[in-house]
């Protein structure tokens, strides 16, 4: 009985003993773990074959480079900046830059589903003035399995950016304006699918997007939607390994060489360029994310 004794009271005193040291290590690791952070950066750099905007070579069918960063708060609020070169001389007042300024929120309406509302401001660096323009945004998406879906409304106000200041495609090209001062608005609503292929890193992509417009060129040859109401699609695939994403994309419009051409002169390098800006093309891209 005695030897009994002295072994319940060793294991009571042992399993104290660890309750008590237990007890104390836990505040020191929970110490040495610090929470997330409320904020988190991200970025990226591209390099890709063609700059496309909603269908139409915004790079004279040449070469682009491109780059965002991202700042968003865990409550949902993101501001982000993105980049890229253009056309060059001729393009946008003579700037050869866009600069977008972009702020949002995005709300988790369920495990699945996202609601993303925000601002885009469209800026020129080195243009004429002008040229700037707002363009507000909302877009739903949802995950079902592999696949995601999207859908997207952009509706940017009245604006002399988006107004139709020139008739024709030749005063555009000599900077004459015929109705300067005039306002327009732009909407243009999207559909985006993405399917992750099971045990590969590709992910299948679609895209169909329709704008409606002025049917002309603003202030210094900017245009969200350059030829009035038209459609653009794309289809491509993604495939990534680590921080890399290379994306190959068929791309394509319905607008007609004539329309194409009136754009030709603003939207070209030394209002030189040759062929249609809007036809369909294979776009190649390379995308570093950090």
């Amino acid at each position: 009985m005695g030897i009994a004794m002295h072994s319940l009271r060793f294991v009571a005193g042992l399993v104290l003993t660890g309750g008590i040291l237990t007890g104390l290590a836990t505040p020191a690791f929970a110490q040495d773990t610090a929470p997330p952070s409320p904020v988190t950066i991200s970025g990226s750099v591209t390099l890709a074959t063609d700059y496309r905007l909603r269908g139409v070579s915004q790079s004279d069918k040449d070469g682009a480079i491109q780059g965002g960063l991202t700042i968003a708060h865990q409550s949902g609020v993101y501001v982000g900046a993105w980049g890229s070169n253009l056309s060059g001389w001729g393009t946008f007042g003579g700037s050869n830059m866009e600069l977008d300024l972009i702020g949002g929120y995005k709300h988790k309406l369920a495990d699945n589903a996202t609601l993303d509302v925000g601002l885009t401001w469209y800026m020129y660096p080195g243009g004429a003035s002008k040229t700037d323009y707002a363009e507000p945004y909302v877009k739903l998406s949802g995950t079902t399995g592999p696949a995601t879906l999207t859908a997207s409304a952009f509706y940017a106000p009245k604006q002399q950016a988006l107004g139709k200041w020139y008739r024709t495609g030749a005063d555009a090209a000599a900077g004459v304006y015929t109705n300067p001062g005039d306002k327009k608005d732009n909407l243009y609503l999207t559909g985006d699918g993405a399917f992750a292929i099971a045990g590969t890193p590709i992910t299948a992509k679609a895209h169909i997007g329709h704008s409606w417009g002025n049917d002309g060129l603003g202030p210094n040859a900017t245009s969200a939607a350059p030829t009035g109401s038209y459609w653009d699609w794309s289809l491509g695939a993604d495939t990534t390994y680590k921080n890399l994403t290379l994306n190959v994309s068929y791309i394509d419009t319905d607008i007609t060489r004539r329309s194409a051409a009136y754009l030709q002169p603003s939207f070209s390098r030394g209002q030189d360029g040759t062929g249609s800006i809007a036809d369909g093309t294979i776009v190649a891209s390379l995308t570093a994310a950090f």
